[in-house]
């Protein structure tokens, strides 16, 4: 079986290369460079040559595969609503080259799209409307798909980590650094969740496998990891004091993270746990965020 993987050269997209050649799959990862190309090859994997404003380069790469599994974005958050809207053309063009089979699309979303205040988030839970959360998008542009009849499934991920990268965290780390003090919001009990990059490559693979039209399932091993305990962890790596900051001044020190540093976004994933057989094995967060030995 050969899969399309976008975002193949990145840092969730290069550990479900080795996660499915492991398993016995053909991968063609879309590659926009030619180091990306050469990434792709010594991987093991086969090169599409193209981007995601390439549409065209994505509905040949999809209607050249068994299934396709959509993990790119561009993470620009100065222009963060504009690549939100440019991720649900690539979703309809992949699903496009998909419509009237039963090849599976999996398309990458997150778990704070869910508005669940004081609860934990789950799969039953829809996007909030793209109006108020445009990452929403990528969502609605999947359920377009399942209505047209494409399997398609969407993965929520929260900060999926190892000792190298951690999601949001890294900047959080990057704001640290230029700041001489690692800070957390108000009392800092607001929780992230998190998942191994390692386990959330398998999660991709039995979603590609099992998953059904219009499910939703969630890349959670750890539901809520408290940004107080982040700070500390982060003050520990870098030597460096922990400090609380105002909402009011979450904009100016954390700059465009402000917007989500404050945020209580927990999830669970038991019942993705339950219908794919998935079982996190992998560190949690702050394991990987102390200082290396």
């Amino acid at each position: 079986m050969r899969v399309f993987l976008t975002g193949a050269t990145g840092f969730i997209g290069t550990a479900i290369i080795r996660e499915l050649i492991d398993a016995g799959y053909q991968v063609l990862g879309l590659a926009r460079s030619d180091a990306g190309a050469k990434a792709l090859v010594a991987a093991g994997a086969q090169v599409h040559r193209g981007d995601l404003e390439d549409l065209e380069s994505l509905r040949i790469g999809a209607a050249m595969s068994d299934g396709v599994i959509h993990c790119a974005f561009n993470h620009d958050f100065s222009k963060y609503a504009a690549n939100c809207e440019a991720d649900r053309h690539a979703i309809e063009a992949l699903g496009s080259a998909l419509v009237g089979s039963d090849r599976p699309l999996i398309v990458t979303s997150g778990t704070g799209v869910v508005f669940a205040p004081g609860r934990l988030a789950t799969e039953e839970d829809p996007a909030a409307p793209s109006s108020a959360m445009p990452r929403s998008v990528s969502e609605e542009a999947t359920a377009s798909m399942v209505s047209r009849g494409v399997r398609a499934s969407v993965v929520r991920l929260p900060q999926v980590h190892d000792r190298i990268k951690q999601g949001l965290v890294t900047y959080l780390i990057t704001v640290a650094r230029e700041k001489g003090v690692s800070a957390f919001v108000g009392d800092g009990l607001n929780r992230w969740p998190a998942a191994h990059v390692l386990d959330t490559a398998h999660l991709y693979r039995l979603a590609l496998e099992k998953g059904t039209a219009g499910a939703r399932f969630h890349a959670v091993a750890e539901q809520g990891v408290p940004l107080r305990e982040i700070a500390d962890a982060i003050g520990r790596r870098l030597n460096i004091p922990v400090v609380s900051k105002p909402a009011e001044e979450a904009a100016d020190h954390f700059g465009w993270l402000g917007f989500f540093a404050g945020m209580d976004v927990p999830a669970s994933s038991a019942q993705t746990q339950e219908r794919l057989g998935w079982r996190p094995t992998q560190t949690g967060l702050i394991s990987d965020l102390e200082p290396l030995a």
